[in-house]
């Protein structure tokens, strides 16, 4: 919903609610955050220093963007109007006003050279960006670029196709294997490592920079006995268990499940997990699997949507009968108008658990 925001098609009121309001009646929430994880005891510690005892444990923290990796990006997003991050409820405001203001130069727009939410997203605001400069008679002006630290515009070669012609037909500069390492906001210059090469770097100016900044783990989980070496909930992919601990189950963006971090992904894991940890919970094995099932809205233009989905190893798990690879108006309606309310009145109260029954309707051949 960040992308709409920052493209001028919502408004940040739309993207949150109060946290009491969206959970369920019998929960009992602990209003603290998580300091530690002790497996071996069954318990969680809390920063106001409590010791919580669980008999089995889901954890779901997400995923942090960390600013801070890229020198003079904090200071950039505070004192230049012109730097902006889709990735931040403050900085997301900042990116329509940075598109109406522009006038002439550079519209630069980053993919870090980490695992971040939503991988689609540095590209949405793309393109956005671009057809807005197009439709209020700055593109002229407007030189766009995208430097992404990926060696492919997108990982899912059905879906890449579409975006490279995208790229190639709006005169859009791609660069690939490019990091940004740097912000030089007093300049209005943009430094980037060109991974490969023996420390080789570019510098760029710009008039308009939006970032989407390096992610990790939630640092709680950094040398956590529940981690892998990479500082994600080390999981099954396929149960969403615990690969050492059979009483802890994790799903979303925290956990290294090898799929990409979306909402839509979630959907399909939370499905497993609740059936997995009932199972669990009754002395049994699990015997579901979540396939990989993910999803990415790419907005190409206002009005027009890539709705690419796909689950684990890149296989194709297209949900509606057509080339969801092509840009379509039913794809945005769906994606503007109906996946919000599909988020705060089905997924988050548990109505929704992905799209599998529905891709079965349109294709009864197909089995997951």
């Amino acid at each position: 919903m960040f992308t709409l925001v920052g493209s001028g098609l919502s408004h940040i009121d739309q993207t949150h609610k109060p946290t009491g309001s969206v959970l369920p009646d019998n929960c009992d929430w602990m209003q603290t955050s998580v300091s530690g994880f002790s497996p071996k005891d069954n318990t969680v510690s809390t920063t106001d220093g409590r010791l919580v005892q669980y008999e089995y444990l889901v954890i779901a923290l997400g995923m942090q963007a960390n600013y801070y990796l890229v020198k003079g990006l904090p200071e950039a997003l505070e004192h230049d109007p012109a730097v902006c991050s889709n990735y931040h409820p403050k900085y997301v405001q900042k990116t329509f006003p940075a598109m109406q203001a522009f006038k002439e130069g550079n519209a630069i727009f980053t993919f870090p050279n980490t695992p971040i939410k939503c991988a689609g997203a540095p590209q949405k605001i793309l393109y956005l960006a671009e057809d807005y400069f197009r439709r209020v008679g700055k593109r002229d002006k407007a030189t766009m670029i995208y430097n992404t630290s990926l060696g492919v515009v997108f990982g899912i070669p059905k879906y890449a196709q579409t975006l490279h012609d995208q790229i190639l037909e709006r005169d859009i500069k791609l660069n690939l294997m490019r990091n940004l390492v740097e912000v030089k906001h007093e300049t209005k210059e943009a430094v980037f490592e060109v991974l490969g090469t023996e420390g080789e770097t570019e510098t760029y100016e710009y008039e308009m920079l939006h970032v989407a900044p390096p992610c990790s783990a939630p640092n709680v989980l950094w040398d956590s006995e529940v981690s892998d070496k990479t500082g994600y909930v080390d999981v099954d992919k396929g149960t969403c268990q615990h690969v050492r601990f059979a009483n802890i189950f994790a799903l979303g963006d925290c956990s290294n499940l090898p799929t990409s971090k979306t909402a839509a992904a979630i959907s399909g894991q939370c499905n497993v997990l609740t059936k997995n940890l009932t199972e669990v919970m009754a002395g049994q094995l699990p015997t579901h699997a979540y396939n990989g099932y993910t999803s990415c809205p790419l907005l190409t233009k206002k009005g027009f949507c890539i709705m690419a989905e796909f689950g684990y190893d890149g296989k194709v798990l297209e949900t509606f009968p057509y080339n969801q690879a092509m840009p379509s108006r039913s794809a945005y309606l769906l994606k503007v108008y109906f996946m919000p309310l599909l988020y705060w009145y089905m997924m988050l109260k548990g109505h929704w658990n992905g799209p599998s029954k529905m891709r079965k309707v349109f294709h009864l051949w197909l089995k997951d």
